[in-house]
């Protein structure tokens, strides 16, 4: 039995998957694996039973030959663990019982496996290794009846293939989940809202943006603008390589939140090429304060905060 924390987060899996019963009898359908295959794998339950151990055994024998494959199961509490799960699925082959409870165990089962890195080729080679070693033994236990041994392994195999499609998906599903939880946090990272004195924040961006990069900026800025109840920010697009319609759009939308929130933003680091495309792209400028560079955006922003800045050192009234 999984975990309640594994079952729930196998079922937000599924949610997410759109695994359901109808898509489950869909899969079992474009695979033609039917009542008839049920019972013939019921029908070996038995013998599966006695030679379950012994195909688990042989089987981890073979994984551990492989360093790469070693390296996970270097803790012989994990390892029998896990010898444990594989039999119980070893056995759920041939129970009978394939509906939406069943692709719950074989869900959690690849969840499992993507979490701690286990690589596809070797989750794949097991479903090869438990096929070659069921099949010697189907047929040998069935030598007197070799075309019911054949049918039976035919039904094993549409099985096999229900569950590796299952295992895919979930290592696609996890992989791409990993990979967009990664680009949000460089996203966020990327893109700081710096609070440079009291009511003066700086967002310096670095990098493409894209509209979901352009969105997520603006959200972070007035949260920022709120939470540190700033009069000016300074946005500097330095790094920015190349500014398109949208993110252009989406630069004075920035600038016109901002205001409402009430706050001034300058933008700085305009590169010429980017001024030409806000200019070919008919951008309203006239709604967008802009300084050449990051330094003179800061004074412009310093002067409207009312601060005065005095080199130390200088002079005082202007003397000689």
């Amino acid at each position: 039995m999984v975990t309640h924390t594994l079952r729930t987060a196998t079922s937000e899996l599924m949610e997410q998957m759109e695994i359901t019963s109808q898509e489950i009898e869909r899969r079992k359908a474009f695979l033609e694996f039917g009542a008839d295959d049920r019972t013939a794998l019921q029908e070996i339950d038995e013998l599966a039973e006695q030679y379950a151990d012994e195909v688990i055994d042989d089987f981890y024998r073979h994984l551990l030959r492989f360093e790469d494959a070693r390296a996970f199961f270097r803790d012989p509490h994990v390892l029998e663990y896990v010898k444990r799960r594989q039999r119980e699925y070893f056995l759920g082959l041939t129970h009978g019982e394939y509906d939406l409870r069943y692709a719950t165990e074989r869900l959690a089962i690849g969840a499992a496996h993507e979490r701690i890195g286990l690589p596809m080729k070797l989750y794949l080679g097991m479903y090869s290794f438990y096929l070659r070693a069921v099949a010697t033994r189907l047929f040998a236990a069935l030598a007197d009846e070799p075309e019911r041994a054949r049918a039976t392994f035919l039904s094993l195999m549409k099985l096999t293939f229900l569950d590796m499609g299952l295992a895919i998906d979930t290592y696609i599903e996890q992989r791409e989940r990993t990979i967009h939880e990664q680009q949000e946090a460089i996203r966020e990272l990327s893109t700081p809202v710096l609070q440079l004195r009291e009511r003066l924040l700086i967002l310096p961006i670095v990098g493409v943006i894209d509209p979901q990069r352009a969105r997520q900026l603006t959200e972070q800025l007035l949260h920022a603008i709120r939470a540190n109840r700033a009069k000016v920010v300074v946005i500097d697009v330095t790094g920015v390589p190349v500014v398109d319609t949208v993110v252009a759009n989406h630069l004075v939308q920035t600038v016109e939140a901002s205001r409402l929130m009430g706050a001034t933003a300058i933008i700085t680091g305009l590169s010429a090429e980017i001024a030409r495309t806000l200019v070919t792209l008919g951008v309203d400028l006239s709604k967008m304060d802009t300084m050449g560079d990051l330094q003179e955006g800061i004074a412009a922003a310093e002067r409207l905060l009312g601060y005065e800045v005095v080199r130390r050192g200088a002079p005082a009234g202007g003397e000689g």
